[in-house]
């Protein structure tokens, strides 16, 4: 039986997969929007992938709490491009994928500054180890790998009660664990995967729709799908699940 609760209780995972040019246009920026809508409203947010944040590391840095939590951020990404490097794996040379290319994605660094775009523009309050959980409210930083199960699965660990997932080509998953929100701001992908997508953000991109007003319609889903309506996933059985362990994972 569901339990009435503050909004300030809330815990957001925020994920892309699948990027392509409206990610990080339109549907990543717009979910940077309603996390900050969160964190003013007392919950929290994460924003994870940290191989997502190479090229852009040093902007979202700018936004920590202080210069030891910008230290943080700054290190896990080294580390990770250096555990790369020991399995002889360039992961500057595979990103932008081969999938992200041919949906209008042109470098690691354009990538990265739109996945960044996720985590709106709330102060970082730390950086935290995979399945941590935070001390507090506001935006963090979670140290998971950029494959979109692992990554989820650990903010999952972490506490986090829900996932907004943006995804400009489209993809179905889900989690076994919370609901999990799909927006694309590709018209394309919403006509062709009608039934994996929970909102239609392409409005953004035509013009009809700010933004903003994107974040606020996420923000109000997310409410809804917190007081018990399925999402798309959900009502499809996905339930994809895999966990960080000992090996390297990007």
């Amino acid at each position: 039986k569901g339990e009435e609760a503050p909004i300030s209780e809330l815990s957001l995972g925020i994920e892309c997969g699948g990027s392509d040019f409206t990610s990080g246009l339109a549907s990543n920026p717009a979910v940077g929007t309603a996390s900050d809508l969160l964190v003013k409203a007392g919950g929290a947010a994460m924003l994870s992938e940290t191989t997502e944040f190479i090229g852009a590391e040093h902007v979202l840095a700018r936004r920590a709490k202080s210069p030891e939590v910008a230290e943080k951020l700054i290190r896990i990404v080294k580390e990770a491009e250096l555990r790369a490097k020991q399995l002889h794996v360039d992961l500057r040379d595979g990103q932008p994928t081969p999938g992200n290319i041919a949906g209008g994605i042109s470098s690691i660094e354009e990538k990265s500054l739109g996945c960044i775009y996720k985590a709106g523009h709330s102060t970082i309050q730390d950086v935290l180890a995979y399945g941590e959980s935070p001390q507090g409210k506001g935006l963090y930083v979670m140290d998971t790998p950029g494959q979109d199960v692992e990554s989820m699965i650990g903010m999952l660990a972490g506490g986090v009660q829900l996932i907004v997932f943006t995804t400009g080509r489209g993809t179905p998953t889900g989690s076994p664990i919370a609901p999990v929100i799909k927006v694309t701001a590709n018209s394309d992908t919403n006509v062709n995967m009608e039934d994996n997508i929970d909102l239609d953000l392409s409005p953004i991109i035509s013009g009809e729709a700010t933004i903003e007003e994107s974040g606020r319609r996420i923000f109000e889903e997310m409410l809804e799908v917190a007081r018990g309506k399925l999402t798309k996933s959900e009502s499809l059985g996905h339930r994809e699940f895999g966990i960080f362990r000992i090996g390297s994972t990007f």
